[in-house]
């Protein structure tokens, strides 16, 4: 079980040395973003063929073709990325992770997970260098799943996921890797339709992590500083921490955003974690300046080009200065609304009211809906009460906002 590593002033003398040092980290995503910023620096020390190559492999990192080129876009300037987080503890083969891994994750095994889309949050980036927002989806929202009638949102990925790979079968195909690949594919278009349709804004583009993959990239920040209300210790996903500020590594990382045992609103004090985590790694990379070493940038890279999906043809560089803002504490991330809690398919799940959740995104984007499609959507369920029957208070525009430029506290 991961143990804390409370903030002494032993360690905060070394971080403020390392500040000094051109090595530190970026979020599970920002990371990325913020190490592609760098790149013209970097091409001037390597220059040649070493740069060339630096750009093209960077550059080269998105490999999906889910997001499709007839896709509604952005028409005012601005981008919004939806970001997945994928609960699978298996590699982009769909082979088995070896075993050290698993055993970091804290995640059980390789059979455990499914492919789930566990973190599903939107990230606004406005034209005008603005204040970007983060909305967080409950991955237990009821929503509409094309082809599939109603479910939890996060299953999007798997049940798409799980058809084309039956499909492909049926037609002969046996190779593992292709059907893994073709099945992902077919998962990654699938959660963007669904989540587009129930927002009702454009995407432009996503990215992809993997449980491993989040574990690895944590693991390269160095350490996040992060805050706790209380100190919490759950032996299902692994946390263990004191109440205050501490600095996480890679592993104890993934234990702080995967936990949902023993917190009061379960999973919607989860997505505050995968926020407050999130806001800090930018506040962090803002305080200590730009990376700029190559050794660094050549790890960094190879960390993402194993574990990150970008869609391809993404521009990352022209990007890359639009959500520079991201690193500055102009970020603000808040949870979309639910409005109660029942059971469908024996499942708990929340009832969310898609009409307010679009007028909700719609207002702070400045965005309108890409099709015309109305009629309430409250969506109806096999029951009521879930959630262990606990009556937790429903998430609206009173909820507390996890805002960047600094590390928020949360439970």
């Amino acid at each position: 079980m991961p143990q804390h590593r409370a903030v002494s002033p032993r360690s905060r003398r070394h971080r403020a040395r390392r500040r000094q040092s051109p090595a530190r980290g970026l979020s599970r995503r920002a990371r990325l973003g913020r190490t592609l910023l760098v790149l013209t620096a970097v091409l001037v020390l390597c220059g040649g063929a070493a740069a060339w190559y630096l750009y093209r492999e960077l550059d080269s990192i998105g490999s999906s073709a889910a997001l499709g080129a007839d896709a509604p876009k952005s028409k005012d300037g601005s981008t919004n990325i939806l970001l997945m987080g994928l609960d699978t503890r298996k590699d982009q083969n769909g082979e088995e992770l070896p075993g050290d891994v698993l055993k970091k994750l804290h995640a059980g095994s390789s059979d455990i997970g499914g492919y789930n889309a566990n973190t599903l949050i939107l990230l606004h980036v406005p034209a005008d260098g603005g204040k970007a927002k983060g909305f967080s989806i409950p991955r237990d929202d009821l929503v509409d799943i094309p082809g599939h009638g109603q479910d939890k949102i996060k299953k999007a990925y798997g049940l798409a996921k799980a058809a084309a790979e039956t499909k492909l079968r049926g037609e002969g195909v046996t190779d593992g890797r292709k059907l893994e690949h073709e099945g992902r594919e077919a998962g990654r278009q699938a959660q963007i339709r669904t989540v587009r349709d129930f927002l009702g804004i454009p995407i432009d583009h996503f990215a992809e992590v993997s449980l491993s993959g989040f574990y690895r990239l944590a693991d390269a920040l160095d350490g996040v500083e992060v805050c706790l209300n209380h100190a919490v210790k759950d032996r299902y996903s692994g946390a263990d921490f004191p109440a205050g500020k501490q600095e996480l590594d890679g592993q104890q990382a993934l234990a702080f955003v995967r936990q949902r045992h023993g917190l009061e609103r379960g999973d919607l004090d989860r997505t505050r974690r995968q926020q407050a985590f999130l806001a800090s790694a930018l506040h962090q990379v803002n305080s200590v300046g730009t990376l700029t070493s190559p050794t660094r940038l050549l790890d960094l890279k190879n960390v993402a080009k194993d574990n990150v999906v970008l869609d391809e043809g993404w521009g990352v560089f022209s990007f890359v200065q639009q959500a520079k803002n991201l690193t500055g504490g102009k970020v603000e991330f808040t949870t979309l609304p639910v409005e109660s809690f029942a059971k469908h398919n024996g499942e708990d799940v929340n009832i969310v009211d898609r009409d307010l959740v679009r007028r909700r995104v719609q207002e702070q984007t400045g965005q309108g809906a890409h099709s015309g499609r109305t009629g309430s959507s409250a969506h109806k369920a096999d029951g009521k009460g879930g959630k262990d029957g606990k009556a937790e208070e429903k998430s609206d525009d009173s909820t507390p906002k996890v805002a960047g430029g600094g590390v928020p506290c949360v439970d």
